[in-house]
């Protein structure tokens, strides 16, 4: 019975897992262009509960399965894209538990996915949508709520609280974001006298370079000199990264590149991305055009006898 039990959870996890389409072996992952219900996987509780002797009908506990979803994201109507964690809590009584794996490409649906033309409706909209297809899938009514850098309460990034997230600064929901492969045109300078800026943002997504899946990061970007960067083009630029195929710290230099390629030789620039972790590792590669940055913006990274904080996907 055990045995049959086993088999019977693996054939239904693997339904859209290691495969492509058409039932042959996947070698590499394809983000969905749309949100797609189908890819959740729903497991029966009672697969498992039967070998404990847990009575389905009269369970000897309460309680919930708690998720945390670091990597979740979709876009405005503009194109702007919303990154947050999404907690979802399911109770112990529904029929199903929704199987992880499936969880993840469901949600990695909604990358590319247009929500709603302001920040309020799209949240509303995507947690509606999730809280249906997840409910459906368990077999029982759950609860969501998406978090975001915007909410109240919140302490901001904890690499230094001097940092302005660039949408603080900028009318994101009315500016157009159509583009989503890596282009430094897009960056423009201006004249800034003796200026000094630390700017961040938490929209960071770029793709493995071998498996294609996202890899998710928040980036802070320090400058001091005669100029400074127009907001608006970095926070586009940066959008621009979305479907680039590269490495952490390959994403990181190329920012640092593209920057420093349209400051003046005095500038003072520090490129920072902190990725979630994958396999509990994760990456922080940072870029300086001198010790002082490291010193005095990032000290908390690279030296190794003292902790950094963490970002809210961290």
């Amino acid at each position: 019975m055990k045995g049959w039990m086993e088999n019977n959870i693996e054939e239904i996890a693997s339904k859209h897992l290691g495969r492509t389409s058409d039932g042959s072996t996947m070698t590499r992952y394809e983000t969905p262009e749309e949100a797609d219900a189908d890819l959740l996987v729903g497991i029966p509780r009672k697969l498992n509960r039967e070998a404990y002797g847990i009575d389905d009908e009269r369970l000897p506990f309460g309680g919930y399965d708690t998720w945390n979803c670091y990597e979740t994201s979709f876009m405005l109507e503009n194109g702007y894209p919303v990154s947050g964690v999404l907690k979802l809590c399911v109770p112990v009584s529904s029929p199903n538990i929704c199987e992880s794996k499936s969880l993840k490409l469901y949600l990695n649906s909604f990358n590319m996915q247009k929500m709603g033309n302001s920040l309020h409706s799209a949240i509303n909209k995507f947690e509606s949508t999730v809280q249906a297809d997840i409910a459906t899938c368990v077999g029982s009514a759950v609860t969501v709520h998406f978090h975001t850098m915007f909410d109240k309460g919140r302490e901001k990034f904890p690499v230094s609280r001097k940092y302005i997230t660039l949408e603080q600064v900028l009318d994101f929901e009315n500016i157009v974001f159509d583009k989503y492969s890596e282009d430094p045109s897009i960056l423009k300078i201006k004249a800034d006298p003796k200026s000094e800026h630390r700017l961040t943002t938490n929209i960071l997504r770029s793709n493995c370079r071998v498996t294609n899946q996202p890899d998710w990061g928040d980036v802070f970007i320090y400058t001091k000199g005669d100029y400074s960067i127009d907001t608006e083009s970095l926070l586009q630029y940066l959008v621009s990264m979305r479907t680039e195929n590269h490495f952490h710290e390959e994403i990181a230099e190329c920012i640092y590149k593209r920057l420093i390629d349209i400051f003046p030789e005095q500038t003072d620039l520090g490129v920072l991305c902190l990725y979630t972790r994958r396999g509990g590792i994760d990456i922080n590669p940072m870029r300086c055009s001198n010790y002082s940055i490291m010193e005095n913006e990032f000290e908390k990274l690279w030296n190794v006898f003292s902790q950094h904080g963490k970002t809210m996907r961290q």
